[in-house]
């Protein structure tokens, strides 16, 4: 059975994720699997305060069978839920329960709710995208699951035979019985041979999915693939952290930060297994 884990600090944004997987789950007949990676704080004060593990655990414990119930009560028993609990730093933390477990995918909230968190994806998330081996799926503030009919794939056409994740690709549109969008983020604007070559694999290799291609013109490959998406209700935007630059560009520059901090497009990221 498919499994959908949910990393969560209890904040809003992270809820949100949750619903947004809780809903998922149901439409691919998967289980949810909640988890929340607490650490023992380092605390300053001249009087020493008495927290213990246990108590962190007990708390933690209580939020997150407060949030499993939440989420069953608006679903009922359609969906099966389970909890995990870890101690430690978060990134090694959820490596290892994905490695337990082997998600379908990971479900993260995208944005925080303060000032301090309203910096793209937030920093356990935007890690995990880069350097987490499991499909990651992050869901902005606004987003809510109704169903997957446009998947957006960010592709520059590079190195596409070694490069694209094509079965990740077959199941996901089988699951969702969704259409695939292919966006060409190649910024080339001569003519380059061998950017025709790797356009024509790509068009074999995707072939018996029937795709639509599109050419994305903005100058800013990032700002041109989410507008896009945006406006062509595009429900998921694959991206590709390992293998292209579309990703890094959004994390650094300052323009698409604000960008995608209010896209209400989740993005998935899929790494070299």
């Amino acid at each position: 059975m498919k499994t959908l884990l949910v990393a969560t600090d209890f904040s809003p944004a992270a809820t949100n994720a949750a619903n947004y997987a809780a809903d998922m789950a149901l439409a691919i007949n998967a289980t949810v699997v909640l988890l929340h990676v607490y650490q023992m704080p380092v605390i300053y004060l001249e009087v020493p305060v008495a927290y213990t593990e246990e108590e962190m655990r007990q708390d933690a414990q209580k939020n997150i069978n407060r949030l499993k119930g939440e989420l069953l009560l608006k679903r009922g028993t359609k969906l099966n839920i389970e909890t995990e609990l870890r101690l430690g730093e978060f990134f090694p933390a959820l490596k290892n329960i994905c490695s337990k477990i082997e998600p379908y995918a990971v479900v993260m909230g995208s944005q925080g709710t303060t000032a301090a968190e309203r910096i793209l994806f937030g920093g356990h998330t935007v890690y995990a995208m880069k350097h987490l081996a499991w499909p990651l799926i992050t869901v902005p503030m606004n987003a809510s699951f109704s169903a997957i009919k446009k998947i957006g794939l960010a592709c520059d056409f590079e190195r596409v035979l070694d490069t694209t994740p094509i079965e990740e690709i077959k199941i996901l549109l089988n699951d969702f019985s969704a259409e695939l969008h292919v966006l060409n983020t190649d910024k080339q604007t001569s003519f380059n041979p061998d950017t025709v070559f790797q356009s024509g694999i790509l068009e074999e290799m995707l072939a018996p999915m029937i795709p639509q291609y599109h050419f994305i013109s903005n100058d800013q490959i990032d700002e041109g693939i989410m507008d896009f998406a945006e406006k062509n209700q595009i429900d998921l935007l694959m991206v590709l952290p390992k293998r292209h630059s579309f990703f890094d560009q959004l994390i650094h520059k300052s323009h698409s930060k604000q960008l995608v901090l209010h896209s209400h497009v989740p993005v998935m990221a899929i790494h070299d297994q």
